[in-house]
């Protein structure tokens, strides 16, 4: 029998964290944060999930500590879907996935994991990318390493960046 081990997982699924405070928040004082960091705007940033569904799911977050879109100011909300768009072209160069989840979970109903500071997740799918393991065995096999998925994705958005400037 082989075992898969994510370790780093336990203080997410036992919700025994010892975090303080907001995690988006926190990424911009923190150095431990900065190698998932992928991209930084003016307004917003673009970081991969610490957990993630598939290999490549990122991100798209305000500096600013808010709960939802409603309270988002105009230039957020615009640098958010610009960097949500940039995301989509990075992840499709990087990856070549057949479709992708774009969303926004908006309190813990929804579906958010951090309640009070609004993100929009994008998540590169494939076909057959939900099988046994997912299902049955409520694991996900990731095969890249979050420093590796960083690795190809962050010179794609500094390009593409570089293009808009």
């Amino acid at each position: 029998m082989e075992r898969l081990w994510s370790p780093w997982r336990l203080a997410y699924v036992t919700g025994t964290s010892d975090a303080q405070g907001c995690v988006f928040c926190d990424v911009l004082t923190s150095e431990s944060a900065a190698p998932l960091v992928l991209f930084r705007g003016t307004l917003c940033y673009v970081i991969l999930n610490l957990y993630p569904y598939n290999n490549g799911h990122l991100m798209v977050v305000p500096n600013r500590h808010v709960a939802s879109l409603a309270g988002c100011t105009p230039a957020e909300l615009s640098e958010m879907m610009q960097l949500t768009r940039r995301a989509e072209v990075a992840l499709s160069e990087a990856y070549r996935p057949q479709g992708m989840n774009v969303g926004i979970n908006i309190g813990r109903p929804a579906g958010a994991g951090v309640v009070d500071h609004v993100h929009v997740h994008a998540v590169p799918r494939w076909t057959g990318d939900t099988n046994f393991m997912s299902v049955i065995g409520q694991t996900r096999v990731l095969p890249e390493e979050l420093e590796e998925t960083a690795r190809r994705l962050r010179p794609i958005f500094e390009r593409l960046a570089d293009e808009q400037a």
